[in-house]
């Protein structure tokens, strides 16, 4: 890891890039299976799915008889766990249901908001070598609570061709409609436009690498709405000498090993704890079975001194990680005054896979920066907020002549006339 002491502001640009593939070298080759998915549709994708995934298959929906079989496989003490965190992920989820909201603004005026379920939603699950079903229950739990009429589940075929049994479970016990044995690119393209196997959706969630990200936002452009940019892992850890080293090093490590192209940055304001981390994690690296993929990651990621408090916080919300864990005395400054973050964890024994897999909040967040802009994913993500409105002849009298006033100055005159005919009525 690369270790930088009180790096100046003029360089924070520079230290705040993740390494990331830029969109112009992958998006060509997303526009080009798009297109081909569009035209050709499941022919399509199998042909990629053999290139890629190197299984040779139709594209199949999952049967019954297979979750079955995999629900089978899953051990009782798994179940239990998944069983579990589903509960505190509904828990979590359904407190933020919110009632009708409902107001007479003057008069005669009355406006309400109600939420309604996407009818149609697309959920991509990734898998190779660590298929993550943790994933299916974050989306799909809040989902079905918000009443999702149909949800769809693409996850790419592992070597056997199968996907793996904790997704397959997971799904069913989340009440996912249709799963279906499809990853990568064509997985997003055909959830896009629909294929003859394949039901086309209205919005799209789930991480991914950097061609699944990329494809995802490629979905906006065909009027296919997406959850958020959502690529490699990243986590930010800010702890000062009160912190444990082992506890810090095992966080940065556990967001290592999901990927190469993850990226992990330690802030803290004491050099002496920087170097203890650093021994952590050289000894808590050589026992892992994902260690070739951490030690990549790891490669990329950065051991930051800021000795100024404040200053350190400015360059957290600069980066706007995806994950931040926070352990220090002065926690109360980085609460307060953290803006950019997708999620918070604080204090010694909260570690961010608390987060991943069992804690009740959402682990589908935005990456790259985008916690300056975009929420993880809520249950408001699966909900459109409507609004309505009844006026009353009252009500109309006493707002019309300022819609009039308003239209005729933006020179629609058939905004006004659509008022003045009803006053004219209502005054004869």
């Amino acid at each position: 890891m690369q270790i930088i002491n009180n790096p100046n502001k003029a360089s924070w640009s520079e230290l705040i890039k993740r390494p990331t593939q830029s969109i112009d070298s992958i998006e060509d080759t997303v526009v080009q299976i798009f297109e081909d998915v569009k035209r050709n549709g499941n022919l399509a994708i199998q042909k990629y799915t053999a290139l890629f995934d190197g299984i040779d298959t139709e594209v199949t929906e999952v049967s019954i008889a297979e979750i079955e079989t995999a629900s089978q496989n899953v051990s009782r003490e798994l179940k239990e766990a998944i069983q579990m965190a589903k509960q505190n992920i509904e828990t979590f989820h359904k407190s933020q249901k919110t009632d009708r909201i409902e107001v007479e603004t003057m008069p005669g005026v009355l406006c309400w908001q109600e939420k309604r379920p996407i009818e149609k939603i697309g959920l991509y699950i990734p898998g190779g070598t660590a298929p993550l079903f943790s994933t299916v229950l974050m989306l799909a739990a809040p989902a079905q609570i918000a009443g999702c009429k149909e949800m769809i589940l693409c996850s790419p075929p592992n070597k056997q061709g199968a996907i793996a049994n904790e997704i397959l479970y997971a799904a069913q016990l989340c009440g996912v409609t249709k799963i279906y044995k499809v990853g990568g690119i064509q997985a997003i393209a055909a959830m896009t436009f629909g294929t003859e196997s394949i039901s086309q959706v209205y919005k799209i969630f789930g991480p991914g690498n950097q061609f699944v990200t990329v494809a995802k936002q490629l979905a906006t452009k065909y009027g296919v709405a997406i959850d958020m940019p959502a690529g490699p892992s990243e986590l930010l850890v800010y702890a000062d000498v009160k912190a444990n080293a082992a506890y810090v090093a095992s966080d940065l490590l556990s967001q290592a090993e999901h990927g190469a192209d993850s990226q992990v940055i330690l802030v803290s304001n004491s050099e002496s704890f920087i170097a203890k981390v650093e021994i952590e994690i050289a000894q808590q690296i050589a026992v892992l079975p994902r260690k070739t993929i951490a030690q990549k990651a790891i490669a990329n990621s950065k051991l930051i001194f800021i000795e100024d408090d404040q200053e350190a916080l400015d360059f957290i919300n600069a980066y706007g990680p995806e994950h931040f864990i926070l352990c220090a005395k002065n926690e109360n400054l980085f609460i307060d005054g953290i803006n950019n973050a997708g999620s918070v964890f604080i204090g010694d024994y909260t570690p961010e896979s608390a987060g991943d897999y069992a804690s009740g909040t959402n682990h589908t967040l935005p990456t790259n920066g985008f916690s300056k802009a975009y929420s993880g994913v809520n249950l408001d993500s699966f909900l459109k907020s409507m609004t309505f409105q009844k006026i009353t002849k009252q009500g109309l009298r006493n707002i019309g002549t300022t819609i009039e006033l308003m239209a005729a100055a933006e020179g629609l005159q058939a905004h006004k006339n659509a008022v003045s005919i009803r006053l004219k009525n209502i005054s004869s």
